[in-house]
C-alpha cells in the first residue's frame, strides 16, 4: 500500500470517526481549536512583552512593577484559557475514543450473533475475540489525536501566515519544514503499513492458537502432547513478536525525526532572524514572536506525528473489523406470527448442501428419528428444521406457515434446537435455563427440569437454581449437561424441538423417562439418533442415504424390510457391545 492510498484510507477512517461521534468530535476540536489560537496569540504577546516591557526595563536599568504585572496578568489569563482548551480537548478525546470502541464492539457481537453457523465454522473463535478487541482498538487509535491534529492543520495555515508577516525569510524555513513531515510519513508508511497489517493478522492467529488450547487442555494432557502445543503457540508468538519489533525499530527513526522537526525549525529561525537583525529588516520582538511560533508548534507537530504514525494499524485493523461488518447475514426473517395451538412441521421437497428432495413430516406429540450412516445428512436435516440453514430449494413449514414469513421471535419460540455438545454459561442454573425471557418464571424453569429429569440433582445441588455450572458447565457430567440444555429448549414451550443427538450421555433409561415426558408435554420432536434405545423410542423413523430419504417406517418395519437400515442397527449394537 503507497502513503497515498493509506493517507486515502486513513482520511475515510478518521471521517467516518467524526460522523459516528460528531458531538464528542466537536467538544475535542473546540478545546484543541482554543488552544492553538491562544498558541499563536501567546506568541505576539510574549514578543510584545519582550520587546515593549523586558527589554526596555533591562535598558532603564529599573522595574516597572505596574507594567510587568499587567504583562504578567495578561500572559496569566492566556494560561487559564489554554487548561480550559486542554481539558476540552482531552475529555472530548478521551470520550471519542472509548465511544467508538464501545460502538464497534457492540456492532460486531450484534454481528456475529446474525451471522449463520456456516461462517462461524469457517471463523475460530479466538479470531473474533481479536477482531472484538484488539482490532476494534487498532482502528479507534487515531481518536486520541484526531481532534488536536485537524486543529493543528489550521495551526500551522496560521504559523505560516503570522512567520510570512513577521519576515518573508522566516516563512520560507516555515515552508521547507512542514512538508518535510509529510516526506517521513511517506517513507514509514511504505515500510510499516504491510507490517502492521500482518501483525493484526498474526494477533488474531495467536489469540485463536491460545483459545483452541484452553479449550483443547484436557485432551492434550490425556495425549501428553503439552510440549508439541507449547511449541505451536511458541512459534506463532516469536512470529507476532518478530512483526512487533520490525514495527518498533521503524518507528524509533519515526518518532524522534518527527520530534527533531520544529527544533531544527527553531534553530533555522534563530540562524536567519539573527542575519536580518543584523540587516535591519527583522526586529527582537518580531524574532522572539518567530522562534516562539516555531516553539510551540513542536507538540501540534507531535500530534500529527501521532495521528499519523497511528493510521497504518488503524487501517488495517479497521480492514478486519469492516471484514466482519460486511459478511453476509443469516437467513432473512419475515413479520409473520402462529398462534398459540400446536402445530405440525413438514420439510417438503428440500434440497440443500448434500441434501437431495428431503421430505418429512413431525406431528405434535410424536417423535421422528433420522437414522443414517456418518456424512448422510442428519444434520444437516436437523439445521434445516431449526433454520440455522435456509433450503436452497423446497420449503419448511410451520403450522402451514412457511418459515421464511416467520419473525426472528416467531420461529424462536416455535422451534428450540439442543446440539449434541451443549454450551452452558458461568452462571447459575436459573440463567442457564431462563435465560431471562419473558414468562419463563422459576415455575416455568421448574416445570421444565421436571420434563428433562434433570429437578432432582439440581435440588441437591448446594444452591438449587442459584447453584453456578462453571465455565461451560463443567461442574456438571456430560449427561447433566445434556440434560439442562434440554430444559432450556422445553422451558419456552417450542412447538417442535429438534434435537441433535442430544441425549448421547444420558443414560438409556433416563432417556425413555426424558422422551415420555416430551410425548407428554405436547411438542413434535425431531431427533438426531446414533444408538438402537434412542431409535426404538421413535414413533416414526427416517432413514437417510447419501442425502435422501431412503425408506419411511416404524423401527420394527424399517428392520424388516431395509437391509441398509438393518445392517446399520447391526453396527450401533456392535459399537455398544450388544
Amino acid at each position: 500500500m503507497t502513503a497515498r492510498e493509506l493517507i486515502v484510507r486513513g482520511t475515510r477512517l478518521c471521517a467516518r470517526m467524526i460522523r459516528s461521534e460528531p458531538r464528542l468530535f466537536a467538544v475535542s476540536l473546540g478545546g484543541a481549536s482554543l488552544v492553538m489560537a491562544l498558541s499563536i496569540g501567546s506568541a505576539f504577546v510574549i514578543g510584545a512583552v519582550v520587546a515593549d516591557v523586558v527589554a526596555p526595563m533591562l535598558d532603564r536599568g529599573r522595574v516597572d512593577a505596574g507594567l510587568l504585572a499587567a504583562a504578567a496578568a495578561a500572559l496569566t489569563g492566556l494560561s487559564a484559557l489554554k487548561v480550559v482548551g486542554i481539558f476540552s480537548r482531552r475529555l472530548g478525546a478521551v470520550h471519542l475514543q472509548q465511544s467508538l470502541q464501545a460502538r464497534q464492539r457492540k456492532a460486531i457481537v450484534r454481528k456475529y450473533l446474525s451471522l449463520p453457523p456456516a461462517w462461524h465454522r469457517e471463523n475460530p473463535t479466538g479470531a473474533l475475540l481479536s477482531n472484538a478487541s484488539s482490532d476494534v482498538d487498532a482502528a479507534a487509535s487515531p481518536a486520541g489525536s484526531l481532534a488536536y491534529a485537524v486543529a493543528t492543520v489550521f495551526l500551522l495555515a496560521g504559523a505560516l501566515t503570522a512567520l510570512f508577516a513577521v519576515d518573508w525569510t522566516v516563512g520560507l524555513v516555515g515552508v521547507v519544514v512542514f512538508p518535510g513531515l509529510l516526506t517521513v510519513f511517506a517513507a514509514y508508511s511504505r515500510r510499516v503499513a504491510p507490517r502492521h497489517r500482518l501483525g493484526q493478522a498474526t494477533r488474531a492467529q495467536v489469540t485463536a492458537l491460545a483459545h483452541e488450547s484452553f479449550d483443547g487442555a484436557l485432551t492434550v494432557k490425556v495425549m501428553g502432547r503439552e510440549e508439541h502445543q507449547t511449541e505451536r503457540f511458541a512459534a506463532r508468538v516469536d512470529e507476532l513478536r518478530a512483526t512487533l519489533v520490525s514495527i518498533g525499530r521503524s518507528r524509533a527513526w519515526h518518532d524522534p525525526t518527527v520530534d527533531a522537526l520544529p527544533q531544527l525549525g527553531t534553530i533555522a529561525v534563530l540562524v536567519v532572524g539573527a542575519w536580518r537583525c543584523e540587516q535591519g529588516a527583522l526586529g527582537l520582538g518580531e524574532l522572539t514572536t518567530a522562534a516562539f511560533l516555531f516553539a510551540l508548534l513542536d507538540m501540534p507537530i507531535r500530534a500529527i506525528g501521532w495521528l499519523l504514525g497511528a493510521l497504518p494499524r488503524a487501517v488495517a485493523g479497521a480492514e478486519r473489523v469492516d471484514r466482519v461488518l460486511a459478511a453476509d447475514d443469516g437467513p432473512p426473517y419475515g413479520t409473520a406470527d402462529l398462534g398459540h395451538e400446536v402445530a405440525e412441521v413438514r420439510l417438503h421437497a428440500v434440497s440443500v448442501r448434500n441434501l437431495r428432495d428431503v421430505s418429512l413430516r413431525v406431528t405434535p406429540g410424536h417423535v421422528v428419528a433420522l437414522v443414517g450412516q456418518t456424512g448422510a445428512g442428519k444434520s444437516t436435516v436437523a439445521a434445516v428444521a431449526a433454520r440455522l440453514l435456509d433450503p436452497e430449494s423446497g420449503r419448511v413449514l410451520v403450522g402451514g406457515v412457511d418459515a421464511r414469513e416467520l419473525s426472528a421471535g416467531a420461529y424462536a419460540r416455535a422451534v428450540a434446537f439442543v446440539p449434541q455438545v451443549p454450551f452452558l454459561f458461568r452462571d447459575s442454573v436459573r440463567a442457564n435455563v431462563a435465560l431471562d425471557r419473558p414468562g419463563v418464571d422459576d415455575d416455568a424453569v421448574w416445570r421444565a427440569l421436571a420434563v428433562a429429569r434433570a429437578d432432582d440433582f439440581v435440588r441437591a445441588l448446594p444452591q438449587g437454581l442459584d447453584t453456578g455450572v462453571g465455565e461451560r458447565g463443567a461442574s456438571l457430567s456430560g449427561g447433566q449437561r445434556q440434560r439442562l440444555a434440554l430444559a432450556r429448549a422445553l422451558a419456552g414451550q417450542p412447538r417442535l424441538l429438534v434435537l441433535d443427538d442430544a441425549t448421547s450421555a444420558v443414560d438409556p433409561m433416563v432417556e425413555a423417562e426424558i422422551v415420555a415426558g416430551l410425548r407428554a408435554a405436547g411438542p413434535a420432536m425431531l431427533l438426531v439418533a446414533t444408538r438402537r434405545p434412542t431409535v426404538s423410542l421413535a414413533d416414526a423413523v427416517v432413514y437417510l442415504a447419501q442425502g435422501r430419504v431412503a425408506a419411511v417406517g416404524t423401527h420394527g418395519e424399517l428392520t424388516r424390510g431395509e437391509p441398509g437400515y438393518r445392517e446399520l442397527m447391526s453396527a450401533y449394537d456392535r459399537r455398544d457391545g450388544r
